[in-house]
């Protein structure tokens, strides 16, 4: 009981903003908070179940709402530091974590005299004088009861408890595998392989090297290291060595092969559907999508896929033969396409990633970032200085008019200790049942860490993701909702990714690179014509990197429509034979490192969903051309009011609808990535 009452994280955080006492938490403080969190969540929802009094909005789903806000609290800070910077300790708490949190989400939907009460307010809720927001979230919330089984009895409700439980288990052990190859891989590079990498590059190897101790300079399977390594690094032998270690992430047998994980999961997942009654996992998983049905998704990326693969065959015959003239034996291989896209891209169009990558220094696009949300949104960023759990995490408050809006927390530098991607979270989502609580957001990035000194250089697709994890982030710090199920990034899968993919566009308007896309040694703006040249080449490539998406997708969609299948890297191969994928380039995310998919089931059967987006983002910027301004402020706050701000508190079509007017097509998509016939 003492341990419990002195545990920091079960405490009122004395802290700026209530922001976790990262200083004082130790690993050993969130297993007895989390017991203690669980055990205060489970009273709470018992005493809503048996509450006497009738059932009415607020003593059911407002009290429902508020019943494990002390465990969100506790599971933000442990997952912020489990996937930013993990350790043996926190990656068994995860595995701990996992089936107890389960077994309480089952018990929670499972609660017959529960869903009794929930069950009331809908069959009375036109009498009930609910607001439109409220009614919003009665509907969600008896949807999610009845998607999670809260209709099932007997054998089958214990059956689906089982499920989830191991469902969360196997997730958790992907991620954990995943990061453990990723951890564990390194390529010491020679002076002769290291001369022949430009400087940007030399230093991110030996910055890895140094961060790993590996007594020199190394290619690592982080993104932001090992694809510079294969655009710009001739030797043909390496490039295959390290492209095959980046490939084989999760399948290089023993303990950490994700293979058999992706097999359970995905037959778990079908038995999941059948019990509700639905024909497929994907059927299940669209019902709410803005898709609907997996037949729309498919029909979307195959409208996409035709003349992407077109682009793609017709670049790899032009790429193959500059392998030839350099004196190499056909065909072209996938760990030949970056290396050859560069050299053709240098020639074409006379730009070279070594000559970019001093303009977007990541100070200056932190900085570009913040100055468009500040001309869109009003939005001001004022340094912190307050506890965080890693050196590399920097703090800033957002306020507007002097009002605080938001905390922000940027991680961008790729380590060891951190899961391979990048992502936008939140340890604390806005809200106003509870107090006017203002959100504390997280974007996490894995950008090459310079060497001591140094600036830290991205490429233009770093300072892509980080506008894009940054338009996550508005999400999340504008949201005005009263009720957290709703609040911020609460909404359709493919629908989420419309503020982070718009974000993206100002990134490229020729006044913010103007301003903010500065030489790290001269501080000298971009050239024009350098400027000019990047945009324009801006659909460079663009058959192989939608080739690479929309491949993963439909594998994606192809295992969960349908029975399960026994080996998911047979029918992997098999979909992309259907396909005819062309031979050079490989899916973006193989099955065994798909984390979208097999860490937990927020993108399964929902991969597409960048592209679904992509439909709307690039529509949506079309409305700031024809305004003939990018910052348009009637726009901004349109876009604010209807999207932004609004989180889930209607559907999604309706909101897209009410900024722009009309939904769009797919027209616009093709035109953006230089695919229109």
């Amino acid at each position: 009981m003492q341990e419990t009452m002195t545990n920091p994280l079960l405490a009122q955080w004395q802290t700026p903003f209530g922001l976790p006492p990262f200083d004082a938490i130790r690993d050993e403080d969130f297993g007895p908070a989390v017991d203690a969190a669980l055990g205060e969540a489970r009273a709470a929802v018992a005493a809503i179940a048996e509450n006497p009094g009738a059932p009415d909005f607020a003593n059911t789903i407002e009290a429902l709402e508020l019943a494990d806000a002390r465990l969100g609290r506790v599971l933000s800070a442990f997952w912020t530091v489990a996937g930013a910077d993990s350790n043996p300790a926190r990656e068994a708490l995860q595995r701990e974590f996992a089936p107890k949190l389960s077994a309480y989400g089952s018990e929670v939907t499972a609660n017959a005299a529960l869903f009794a009460r929930i069950e009331a307010l809908w069959a009375a809720r036109e009498a009930l004088g609910l607001s439109p927001e409220q009614a919003r979230v009665l509907m969600l919330t008896r949807r999610g009861f009845v998607r999670a089984g809260a209709r099932l009895e007997g054998a089958a409700a214990a059956r689906m408890a089982e499920i989830k439980a191991r469902l969360a288990v196997l997730g958790t052990q992907f991620t954990q595998n995943l990061l453990a190859d990723e951890r564990d891989w390194a390529m010491a590079l020679g002076e002769a392989d290291l001369a022949a990498l430009p400087g940007f590059v030399q230093a991110s190897a030996r910055a890895a090297g140094a961060e790993r101790g590996a007594g020199g300079p190394v290619v690592t399977l982080s993104r932001s290291l090992i694809v510079p390594f294969l655009q710009f690094s001739p030797d043909r032998a390496l490039r295959a060595r390290a492209y095959a270690a980046w490939v084989a992430r999760g399948a290089n047998g023993g303990a950490t092969d994700n293979r058999a994980i992706a097999a359970e999961t995905l037959a778990l997942r079908e038995e999941r559907a059948r019990l509700l009654g639905y024909a497929s996992f994907a059927a299940w998983k669209l019902e709410t999508e803005m898709a609907g049905t997996p037949q729309a998704v498919r029909d979307l990326l195959m409208q996409v896929w035709t003349p992407a693969r077109a682009a793609a065959l017709a670049d790899a015959a032009m790429l193959e033969a500059m392998l030839v003239a350099d004196g190499h034996a056909a065909p072209l291989e996938p760990w030949d396409w970056r290396y050859y896209a560069e050299k053709r891209r240098v020639a074409e169009h006379d730009l070279d990633e070594a000559a970019l990558k001093p303009y977007f220094q990541l100070d200056r696009m932190i900085a570009a970032a913040f100055a468009c949300a500040g001309r869109l949104f009003g939005l001001e960023f004022a340094p912190l200085d307050v506890a965080l759990y890693h050196p590399d995490a920097r703090a800033w408050e957002v306020t507007r008019d002097g009002a605080h809006v938001a905390v922000f927390i940027g991680d961008y530098f790729a380590r060891a200790s951190k899961r391979s991607g990048a992502w936008c979270s939140a340890l604390r989502r806005q809200q106003r049942l509870a107090g006017d609580l203002r959100p504390h957001v997280i974007n996490v990035c894995n950008f090459a860490k310079p060497e001591a000194g140094a600036p830290a250089l991205l490429s233009h697709d770093d300072a892509r993701t980080l506008f894009h994890e940054f338009g996550h982030a508005l999400h999340q710090m504008l949201s005005d909702v009263t009720y957290e199920s709703i609040s911020g990034t609460s909404v359709a899968r493919d629908f989420v990714e419309l503020p982070s993919q718009l974000y993206e566009h100002w990134l490229d308007v020729p006044e913010v690179l103007a301003a903010f896309a500065t030489h790290a040694e001269t501080g000298e703006p971009m050239p024009q014509d350098m400027r000019e040249r990047m945009l324009a080449a801006g659909t460079y490539d663009m058959g192989f990197q939608t080739v690479e998406y929309i491949a993963s997708a439909l594998v994606d969609l192809d295992f969960h429509d349908g029975p399960a299948p026994a080996d998911p890297m047979q029918r992997q191969a098999e979909v992309l034979e259907a396909l005819g994928m062309p031979r050079a380039i490989g899916m973006r995310h193989a099955t065994p490192h798909f984390a979208h998919v097999f860490a937990g089931d927020g993108y399964s059967s929902g991969y597409y969903s960048y592209m679904w987006s992509e439909v709307m983002d690039a529509d949506a910027f079309a409305a700031f051309d024809e305004a003939g301004d990018p910052f348009d402020p009637a726009l901004a706050a349109r876009l604010e009011t209807h999207v932004l701000s609004a989180g889930g508190s209607d559907d999604a079509a309706t909101l897209y609808t009410a900024f722009r007017g009309r939904m769009p097509g797919v027209e616009a998509l093709l035109r953006g990535r230089g695919l229109a016939v």
